[in-house]
């Protein structure tokens, strides 16, 4: 009789030593559960704190644990922002375009258009080198102001529009005074001419005159008649990238002042 109440007492503590090591019950884990709305508060903490990896850790959360939250839709953003300043542009620049995939009528969308722009504008190269993002980057921003006229982006996106403008003619410029130097003459030529056709007063204009006239001289009367060609062509280009270009208080200098109120609202 001893040894049995001995084992039933050594089993009965087992036991007890079990259940007090397993998992709280589910009212205790239902009680200290973060709210998507708390998680938000934190994610949007984290990122005013610069705290972009742990943002983004929890605005992955409220997706994963509330996929039908209010929330959700704010978290997606946030996490393709929190890329972007964290400096992963191509990360961000596929999170903004999933996200005006998945959300194609969202208020939110000028907003997108206009980061996926910024995502190409950060890395515009110097002129010496190649332009890809500033073409990609000019796209993006001439497709918000075709899309959404008036959008409050509109105005810090044409400013950009005539950055990139000027980037590429001074690229262009950039190429054919390598081929002037060189005595490659024609080739020198079709560069001048491109850059006057594509980018018209852009400041770069008449630099790229008195390119042509040089090389007409070196080229003799075959270079002349190539310029009567081209008039009508650079006349039509003005009027085209005219449309594009922000208004004259706005083209030189620093960007407006929504840019700055942007940053301290996200």
């Amino acid at each position: 009789m001893r040894y049995f109440l001995r084992f039933f007492i050594l089993s009965f503590s087992f036991a007890f030593l079990l259940i007090s090591c397993g998992p709280p019950p589910p009212e205790m884990l239902k009680k200290n559960e973060k709210t998507p709305e708390d998680l938000m508060k934190e994610g949007m903490r984290d990122m005013r704190d610069g705290f972009y990896e742990g943002a983004i850790e929890v605005f992955q959360e409220i997706k994963d644990k509330y996929p039908y939250s209010k929330y959700v839709l704010m978290a997606e953003l946030k996490i393709a922002d929190a890329l972007y300043f964290k400096r992963s542009y191509d990360e961000a620049y596929e999170a903004y375009s999933e996200f005006e995939k998945l959300h194609p009528v969202n208020p939110n969308i000028p907003y997108v258009i206009y980061q996926k722009g910024m995502c190409h504008f950060e890395r515009v190269s110097t002129i010496d080198r190649d332009q890809y993002h500033t073409r990609k980057a000019k796209e993006e921003f001439e497709r918000l102001i075709r899309r959404f006229p008036n959008s409050k982006y509109v105005r810090i996106a044409k400013w950009r529009v005539r950055k990139c403008y000027s980037n590429l003619a001074k690229h262009e410029l950039y190429v054919a005074n390598f081929y002037l130097k060189m005595k490659k003459y024609r080739a020198a030529l079709q560069r001048y001419r491109y850059a006057i056709m594509n980018y018209p007063d852009i400041g770069q204009y008449y630099d790229a005159l008195r390119g042509i006239e040089l090389c007409e001289k070196r080229l003799g009367k075959a270079g002349k008649e190539m310029a009567k060609e081209e008039e009508e062509k650079v006349i039509q280009a003005k009027k085209r990238i005219e449309r594009c270009l922000p208004c004259e208080r706005i083209r030189r200098g620093r960007p407006p002042a929504l840019e700055e109120e942007m940053r301290k609202n996200r």
